[in-house]
């Protein structure tokens, strides 16, 4: 019974509880909650709110002025201050803010930097009508850095001025710290030295400062007083100026081009008096004699120009100053002579944000695309589809009777015909093996007949096994046909390439941007240089002048000739180059250390514009928020492409293939991507740092599956039927496409309808790759002459004479006996070869010594002006 009355007690007992939670869920559920957990949340929301913040703002600017009066009250009264607070404080306070105030300025003065202290108040303002305005009226965070380090600075200085005397509260305990433990460790000169480097410093880091160029500053301000003072003598009654020509020379700080001209959307009109049409440059001279009513007409308002605004520098005798100028120009004299430059005025930031947005284009506007009929095209024909329906049934008949001799059977077939390769996709029944079906390649080309096979096992996403069937009877995929794809129109890529078809006959685009390089390989005759005319057309027909250019590298000299003709519009030469295309070694060279040092200036202009990547400082510079002052400018994007790379690695090898590899490594960012085709592709001409920086392979026809795996890393390559059959890699998946063909003809008449254009309105500038020096010519000199004496170790004179007493002309000798290092001593050694102190190297063997004595020794060096 007992037991029976405790269970039934726990029972009530649990059930109570049970009540009680229900109860407990059915107020939560109601949106009620415990009394505690809401008043907490909502005093913090009301202390978090904005009128609290706005009140603790205003608390900020009261205490800062609080803080500033009791700072300025113990300048006067220092001694009562102090007194007051350290002393007995039964007299007054002697402070504006009284007592509080003499507290507050003491802890600041005395604890942190000293009379300096006045800094804080300052800082706690800005932080204040930070709260309350919601906008800083300087930049808090550079501000704050700016004047903490100021003060600090000051503190230490006033430490030194005041070291070991009674007046330690103008310097704070911060400052008489930092002066103490200084003066103690490194002494008073040294720690001299520390604060005026500190100063330097601050002024440099902290507010901007600069000193280089100070002197061409000084300079450029004296030569605009006299400028000025001779201008006030001229006589600003004169009616008639000369249009003066502008000059490609000292043009620096004008809304340049990209190599220092004016373009056309900034240039200065010139007009001809006889017929108002502009006149060729000869035609322009100073007899052209102008007057404001012939260049602005008394019936027609004076209005800025459609595509900037019109603005005329130096015309202080110039009847065109009754245009709006904003100040005053000062440059000098009217009467230039002729061929020599007029001085301009840089337009600055402001300036260039009000202008209309940077139209690249704008220097070719009248440049026209290529028509899409210079392009053939090879349609279908009914007789054709005929042929092809009988093929197909043919080989599937082939297919199932050989799969079937095998003991495989399948559950169905189908047929994807491409223009020169059917596929025909498998479903096998349950049970078979992939492996055995992929086995029987072979076999299955045997029974067809064909040239070669490719199975493909699975077909990935489809479920399905593919077998590749070369066409008896293929069709030709044109250029044209490409082109007027929906897919290659209505692309959004930067760099837009489009290169034939896949097998279920669909325009195949690819964006050379994102690949971002492009390596073609496959053997001679299989349509590389037919891949790369297809690559090149594809880009004249999508992307303008001014936004593309190309360099053409061609060791064979046959393949890129007809591009010649593009020079002026397309093509990126380096200065003196006369042949537009690229064809000897060392140009090959030197024209790939000069890409490397554009792609460092456009990296340093990335940098300065706090851009990441191409698109975005374009974006950014034809928004006008770049000014070209600063020298930025618009970057078109640059493709390289090289034909016969194998040539080049056999005659250059690693003169080639460094800065190859770096471009690879880094171009990508700043626009410029590249393509190499080869015919060799082996390791030694494919290497390791290639392979690594080219994601995006195109394989043509190659002769065996070590080559298909040295480009692809995968076999296929070798089955291709040739003609234009190709594998393209851009990272997991292998696609094949039957290349567009591009013919001779075709090139060549692309290239004439560009031709005329830029012989019509031929560019102000082609573009200019940066001026490299050729290979070899940095070292080629040994002797006197190449030897720079700012650049010579200054051991050399010891270890020189070391190697005359001892008769050794060792790098191992001088390393030991002067204590240096490895390289060191070998640079040395280099040096005493270039001062023909001692001969060139061979092998281990010690260098002969050239001179024997130390008296011949000093007078060698003496003769050299070392001495």
């Amino acid at each position: 019974m007992a037991k029976k009355s405790t269970t039934s007690n726990m029972k009530k007992f649990a059930d109570s509880q049970g009540g009680a939670a229900k109860k407990s869920s059915r107020k939560s559920a109601s949106g009620k909650k415990p009394a505690g957990k809401k008043s907490s949340f909502s005093l913090w929301k009301f202390l978090s709110g904005e009128k609290m913040i706005v009140f603790y703002g205003v608390l900020l600017i009261l205490f800062s002025i609080l803080l500033f009066l009791s700072i300025i009250s113990f300048y006067f009264n220092a001694h009562e201050n102090v007194s007051f607070v350290v002393g007995d404080r039964v007299q007054e306070a002697p402070n504006l803010a009284k007592g509080v105030g003499s507290y507050l300025s003491y802890f600041f003065i005395q604890y942190f930097f000293g009379v300096v202290s006045i800094g804080f108040p300052f800082l706690i303002l800005l932080y204040g009508i930070r709260l309350v305005a919601k906008r800083s009226i300087l930049p808090l965070g550079k501000t704050t850095f700016a004047v903490l380090m100021t003060m600090a600075w000051v503190s230490i200085t006033l430490g030194l001025v005041g070291y070991n005397t009674d007046n330690s509260f103008l310097a704070g305990y911060f400052g008489n710290f930092i002066c103490q433990f200084l003066v103690e460790h490194v002494g008073m000169a040294f720690t001299i030295l520390i604060d005026i480097a500190l100063f330097f410093l601050i002024l440099i880091f902290c507010y901007d400062i600069s000193f280089e160029g100070l002197s061409e500053r000084i300079q450029q301000r004296a030569v605009e007083r006299r400028e000025k003072r001779a201008e006030k003598k001229r006589d600003k009654a004169m009616r008639t100026v000369a249009v003066p020509r502008f000059q490609r020379e000292d043009l620096p700080d004008m809304y340049t081009t990209n190599h220092g001209e004016l373009s056309e959307e900034y240039a200065p009109k010139r007009y001809d008096l006889v017929d108002n049409k502009e006149p060729d440059d000869k035609e322009v001279g100073n007899e052209d004699i102008l007057t404001p009513d012939d260049i602005f007409p008394d019936d027609e308002p004076v209005t800025a120009s459609d595509d900037i605004p019109f603005e005329i520098v130096n015309t202080q005798d110039n009847p065109l100053t009754s245009l709006d100028m904003d100040e005053e120009t000062d440059e000098g004299d009217l009467d230039f002579p002729e061929g020599e430059d007029v001085p301009h005025r840089a337009l600055t930031p402001e300036e260039v944000r009000e202008l209309e947005p940077y139209d690249p284009t704008k220097e070719l506007s009248h440049f026209e695309f290529p028509p899409v009929e210079l392009l053939k095209d090879y349609p279908f024909t009914a007789s054709t589809e005929e042929l092809i329906k009988k093929e197909l049934l043919e080989n599937k008949m082939s297919i199932e009777k050989t799969l079937l001799s095998f003991g495989i059977s399948i559950k169905s077939i189908s047929a994807v015909v491409g223009p020169t390769v059917t596929l025909y996709e498998i479903v096998p029944k349950e049970g078979v093996r992939i492996s055995k079906i992929k086995n029987l390649e072979d076999d299955i080309a045997l029974s067809l007949a064909a040239l070669g096979i490719r199975i493909i096992a699975p077909i990935p996403g489809r479920g399905t096994i593919g077998i590749e069937v070369p066409n008896k009877n293929p069709n030709i995929v044109s250029m044209r046909e490409i082109i007027n794809s929906e897919k290659f129109k209505k692309n959004n890529y930067a760099l837009p390439i489009g290169l034939g078809k896949t097998i279920n006959n669909e325009a195949f685009v690819v964006d050379l941007a994102k690949m971002p390089h492009l390596l073609v390989a496959g053997a001679t005759g299989q349509g590389k240089s037919v891949g790369l005319n297809a690559i090149i057309t594809s880009l004249l027909y999508t992307k303008h002048p001014c936004e593309l250019k190309f360099v053409l590298v061609d060791p064979k000299k046959v393949e890129f000739t007809l591009y010649s003709a593009i020079e002026n519009y397309y093509l990126a030469t380096l200065p003196d180059n006369g042949d537009a295309i690229i064809t000897d070694t060392k140009k090959v060279v030197r024209t790939l250390n000069s890409l490397c040092v554009e792609m460092d200036n456009r990296y340093d202009l990335l940098k300065a514009a706090k851009m990441r990547n191409i698109k975005e400082y374009n974006a950014k510079f034809c928004a006008r928020e770049l000014s070209p002052a600063f020298g930025h400018r618009y970057m078109p994007y640059i493709v390289v492409v090289i034909d016969e790379f194998g040539d080049l690695i056999m005659t250059a090898g690693r003169e080639v293939e460094q800065p190859l590899a770096r471009l690879a490594q880094l171009a990508r960012a700043i626009g410029i991507h590249l393509v190499i085709a080869t015919q060799r592709p082996s390791v030694n001409i494919i290497t390791g740092s290639i392979k690594a920086n080219f994601p995006a392979r195109i394989a043509f026809r190659v002769q065996s599956g070590v080559d298909s795996k040295t480009i692809l890393d995968a076999t296929g390559a070798n089955q291709l039927i040739g003609k234009g059959d190709m594998l393209i890699s851009t990272g997991s998946d292998v696609v094949r496409l039957q290349c567009a063909f591009v013919d001779t003809p075709e090139v060549e008449q692309i290239a004439e309808f560009i031709e005329k254009q830029a012989l019509e309105r031929p560019l102000r500038e082609p573009y200019e790759l940066p001026d490299v020096p050729e290979p070899g010519d940095e070292g080629s000199g040994r002797g006197d002459e190449s030897v720079n004496p700012n650049e010579l170790d200054p051991m050399l004179i010891e270890a020189a004479t070391l190697i005359v007493q001892t008769q050794q002309g060792s790098t191992s000798s001088i390393q030991r006996k002067l204590s240096l290092g490895y390289n060191r001593a070998g640079r040395i050694m280099d040096q005493l070869e270039d001062l023909k102190i001692v001969g060139p190297g061979s092998g281990s063997k010690p260098r002969q010594v050239l001179i024997k004595t130390e008296a011949e020794l000093r007078q060698h060096l003496a003769d050299l002006q070392l001495l």
